[in-house]
């Protein structure tokens, strides 16, 4: 069993990476392996070209910059844990580039993310952290996911490396996400219920 995070912050060991800490003590305390991918600030953007989608490949035909080797990581994992900071009101623009390569090219065709655990969390200096969580959430609502949350919304707020420590509820939040998550990853696997059928979603637009 394994959890994955992806931390969506350019900066090394900043308060997002201090959260992802939090969790990830309590998901490895549960017994499930955790790992965090930190693609950084240098990935590449979406290009809407298809190619994933067209060739059921599972891959970005962008290469070298760490995305392919998230998304693989997320196809195998058991669950995912997305993470950013508050940038202007919304998620960073990095972890934006890799959420629409990683759900084009592994949720939109055959959905390679349906019934994985999600959860999310997100570290900020003073406001945007419900828009930013919830723009989380929803990427993942919409790959068939099964959301897992705290007992409160996943923000933590802290400015400079290492404030976010000083937020102990936020903190808490945190820590009880790894805990909620690493659960539901053990029930899953020991369900005897099967899946409900996947079925292809059509696609369409409102231009006619």
């Amino acid at each position: 069993m394994k959890i994955v995070a992806i931390n969506g912050s350019p900066r090394k060991n900043g308060n997002t990476a201090l959260v992802l800490e939090a969790a990830g003590r309590e998901i490895q305390a549960a017994g499930v392996e955790f790992q965090v991918f930190q693609p950084g600030a240098k990935v590449r953007p979406c290009m809407a070209c298809y190619h994933c989608l067209n060739t059921g490949s599972l891959r970005c035909v962008q290469d070298g910059d760490g995305v392919n080797e998230i998304i693989a990581a997320c196809i195998e994992a058991d669950g995912i844990l997305l993470a950013s900071p508050v940038y202007h009101g919304g998620i960073a623009g990095g972890m934006k580039c890799v959420l629409d390569r990683l759900m084009l090219a592994a949720g939109c065709g055959v959905n390679q993310l349906r019934h994985k655990v999600g959860g999310a969390l997100c570290t900020l200096r003073r406001s945007g952290g419900m828009e930013t969580y919830q723009q989380l959430l929803g990427t993942m609502d919409a790959m068939e996911m099964i959301l897992m949350t705290s007992d409160y919304w996943g923000v933590v707020h802290g400015a400079d490396p290492g404030e976010a420590a000083r937020d102990e509820e936020g903190m808490a939040v945190a820590a009880r996400l790894g805990r909620d998550m690493a659960w539901m990853v053990k029930v899953l696997r020991e369900t005897k219920l099967p899946a409900p059928e996947a079925a292809q979603r059509p696609m369409m637009n409102f231009i006619r």
